[in-house]
Parts: structure tokens; sequence; C-alpha cells
């Protein structure tokens, strides 16, 4: 099935552990990303075969498997923690896909490692639905991401507040190295590991950077640059991470770890969700500023290598950090214009957009549906129809609504000085989805599947598909929260 290519397994043993996947008692396959196993040119005859399942959960090994535990560090919402490494996931290898590009396979919930901290290195079945869930919504939404390959239960309890169902994700990414990896070996001064690590890096996902004068600081750029437009993304969206701890940010630029992420309903700059984040430290308007300390702290692990001379090293790492506010911003700018159907650059277009976010907020308008409703109020004035009736059904989101309505004016006169042929709806509709993974939706996917019901995980899956498009029969998707469906916290579920 796999054709395993492995590279991380070559690395020196201080940079993992090997360990095996721990047998379950009666796996049983929930879901299997077909559509992702085509890509990754994995050979599969039968998908519901007792011998894939088995290999999925981790009770039979696939030939040319290497499975280990990565060692690494990271600050946990600012404290350092010296050594964490994978406590529920096993790297069983890599594959190379069609596109040539290698990615991992890897087993959460497979069972103890020499990282698990006393853990008993299982998952329960809610958040292994979760990241299946968000990770495939991200796929669809066009926003890089750890991807879902399959979902199995074990047939075994995990014990957490409550005894609940056990359950192992299969995850894909291009590759689990973190910020937090180079802290591990930073922290123990061992600047030939953070060679190694950096060299290793390079040639997996930057090859390009090869023979720069320095290939280290144009790695830093790189991620730096990556994880900017990645956390604009997640805005673009209403997301917020919830743990966007430096062992929770990858260096490859994809979003990891779903744990207690969760999306806007209505629009709150200082949002937070996940019961762990106690001071908001990881609030949706923080993330940007968080994401800048993050490189920071793998701008001073990279600071031996970058140059001898220490103050000069320090120098070109501070050079790469303030560019991260100004990559941000750039790319933050230039999703929102196009989400209020602008094309074209104006020096005032930032200023119209923080006026609909501020009316958003002072009117507890729902991000998602006033950007969709004003994508249909763009194309009601493109064609000339039924305009006061879009414009209705835009306002109506706000409560209140008169600063909403004192900006459509401006918005109208900024649309108008667009170039001819221009279609403002049609880029609006690209980039503002008309389906998200609501928090709700998510929680009663979750309820439903504990009680044995899978009918509502595979219902909203096929909803999220095709995020950018209306379809009449996932309208009751679209739409927001009542009050009493309202998601006010959410669990990292370790």
């Amino acid at each position: 099935m796999f054709s395993f290519n492995n590279s991380y397994a070559r690395l020196p043993d201080r940079f993992h552990a090997s360990v095996f996947p721990e047998p379950v008692e009666a796996p049983a396959l929930i879901k299997f990303n077909t559509a992702l196993a085509k890509k990754l040119r994995l050979s599969i005859d039968d998908p519901d075969s007792g011998h894939l399942t088995a290999m999925l959960s981790g009770n039979v090994l696939p030939a040319g498997a290497e499975p280990l535990a990565m060692a690494y560090a990271g600050h946990q919402f600012g404290n350092f923690v010296p050594q964490l490494g994978d406590g529920r996931a096993i790297l069983l290898g890599e594959v190379v896909d069609e596109d040539g590009i290698r990615r991992d396979i890897q087993l959460k919930g497979a069972g103890p490692t020499p990282f698990s901290r006393r853990g008993d290195g299982r998952a329960a079945l809610g958040p292994v639905l979760r990241e299946y869930i968000v990770s495939e919504a991200f796929a669809a939404l066009g926003i890089p991401a750890t991807r879902a390959l399959a979902a199995v239960a074990t047939g075994e309890p995990v014990y957490r507040e409550t005894p609940l169902p056990g359950a192992v994700f299969v995850r894909v990414a291009a590759s689990h190295v973190r910020i937090g990896t180079f802290q591990f070996f930073a922290a123990r001064g061992d600047t030939e590991a953070l060679k190694t690590l950096a060299d290793y890096v390079v040639d997996r996902h930057y090859p390009d950077l090869k023979g720069t004068e320095k290939p280290t600081l144009a790695l830093l750029q790189r991620v730096s640059d990556r994880q900017a437009e990645l956390i604009a993304r997640w805005l673009g969206v209403g997301f917020i991470h919830g743990v966007m701890n430096t062992d929770n940010m990858t260096i490859s630029g994809e979003t990891i770890d779903f744990g207690p992420c969760a999306f806007l309903d209505e629009y709150d700059p200082m949002k937070v969700f996940s019961s762990i984040d106690q001071q908001g430290r990881y609030a949706y308007r923080n993330q940007p500023g968080i994401g800048q300390w993050n490189i920071a702290r793998l701008a001073e692990c990279l600071l031996p290598l970058i140059d001898e001379n220490e103050e000069k090293a320090v120098e070109l790492a501070n050079g790469v950090l303030k560019t991260f506010g100004e990559h941000f911003q750039a790319a933050w700018l230039a999703l929102f214009v196009k989400k209020i159907g602008l094309s074209t650059e104006d020096p005032g277009d930032a200023d119209l957009v923080q006026g609909l976010l501020s009316a958003m907020r002072e009117g507890n308008a729902d991000f998602t549906l006033t950007f969709r409703r004003l994508s249909a109020l763009a194309e009601a004035l493109r064609s000339g129809t039924e305009t006061l009736h879009a414009e209705a059904a835009l306002l109506e989101g706000f409560a209140p609504w008169q600063k909403a309505e004192a900006w459509l004016p401006q918005w109208r006169e900024r649309l108008a000085r667009e170039p001819a042929g221009a279609d403002s709806a049609a880029l609006m509709r690209s980039v503002n989805p008309a389906i998200i993974p609501r928090n709700h939706r998510i929680e009663e996917v979750i309820a439903a599947a504990v009680e044995g019901d899978l009918q509502p995980f595979e219902r909203l899956l096929a909803a999220l598909e095709k995020p950018y498009e209306d379809r009449p029969e996932f309208a009751a998707y679209t739409e927001a929260p009542t009050s009493d469906q309202r998601v006010l916290q959410t669990f990292c579920g370790t």
C-alpha cells in the first residue's frame, strides 16, 4: 500500500525515538480519504478491507515503515518547555506524491511514546473527527494545512473526565518539523544538530535556497513569509487556532493541530474559544503578533548558523523580523480588499475595509454571512436586479445596523471606480466562503458520533467539499447558530 521513501528516520538518533504503535482491540474504519490516497499514489485494492484498517490503526506495520516519535521542545503559552516531542503521534514514514512532494504519514492516538509525559498516547473520537473535518475544510478552502487520510475507531475507551470512545487519526503533512524542533537542539547547545536540521529542511522544503550566500538567513525569511501569509488566510475565514505554541507552528507553512480551534460567528477581534487560553494570548486579532513572536524564537535558534559574528547574526535576524509585519499587512490587505470586491489598489482601501469590520463589530454581525451577503449585493448591483432586497438581507444581520448602512455608499462609490468589465461579485465569491465548519456543527457531529451515528459527520464533510458554491441542499450549513446552539468554549482533547 505505502511506497515508503523515508528521510527523517535517517537523521541522527537524537532527532527521534523508535517506537511501535500499540495494537487496539477492535479497529473499525470510520472514514478513508480515497481522493487523497490517490494523490499520495497509495495502492489500495479494497478500502473496506480488514488489512487496510489494521494498518491504519497501527495493529499491522506496513512494509517499509520505520515508526518513530519526533523530538521537539516549545513555548507553550509563552513558557518554554525544553522537551515535549510526539506524545501520542507516531510517524510511520514518508511517501512521494503524484506531484513529487514528500509527505509524512503519521498516526495520532496510536499509543504512548518515550515523550508521552505520563499520558496514555491515545485519542478520543471527538478530537479525531474535529481534526478530520477542519483539515479537509482547509484543503477545500485552499488554505495550507495538514490533511486527513483516515479515521479509525479503536473499539476501546479512553479516559479523560469520563470514558470516551477511542480513535486513531491518520495525518498527512509536508513534514512535521516545527519551530519547536529547532528549539529542542538550541536548548541543548547542539549546533551540529541545528545545522543538520536546517540543511534537512532546506533540502526537503526549500531546495531553491541551496547555494545562496546565507541559506539559513534565507530559510528564516522564507518561513517568516509563509507564516505571515498563512495567518492572513486564517483571518480571512475567521479562524482562531487556539494553541499557537511554537511546537504547533510548522516550518513548511502548513496549519497543524486543530485541538481547540474555532471559527468566528459574530465578528469580535478579541474572541477566544480555547478553554486553556485563559489570558486571551491567542485571540483572533492577536494571531499575527504571536506569529511574529514565534518567528523570533526560531531566529534565536538559528543565530549560530546565520553568521559567526553574533552581533551581525542578530542584526540580520532582526531585519527578517521587521519584514514579518509588512508581509502580513500586505497579504491581509490583498485578501480583504478582494473580500469586498476590489481588484485594484487605492490608498483608502485599508480604511474602507476597517470601516466594514468596525460596523460588523458594533453590529454583532456574523463574519461569514456578512461577506457572503455583501457578495450577493455586489451581484445585484452588477445585474441591476433585487438591489433593495440584497441590501436589506445584508443589513438585517447587523444590530444596530446604522453604521453598516452608512458604510455602504462609500463601498459603492469605490466599487464604481473598478475597471470596466471587472466582476466584483465573482471575485468576492471566490474568497468569501458560503460554508465553513461552524463550531456548533462540529459539536453536533461529535455528539452524534459518540452515540454511534456517523451520518452527520458524512453530511458535514459533503457540505464542506465546495465551500465557495451556493448549493441549496446544504443551505442549512450556511446559517449562523441560534442562541441555544452557540459554542462558547472549545477543548484540547488530549
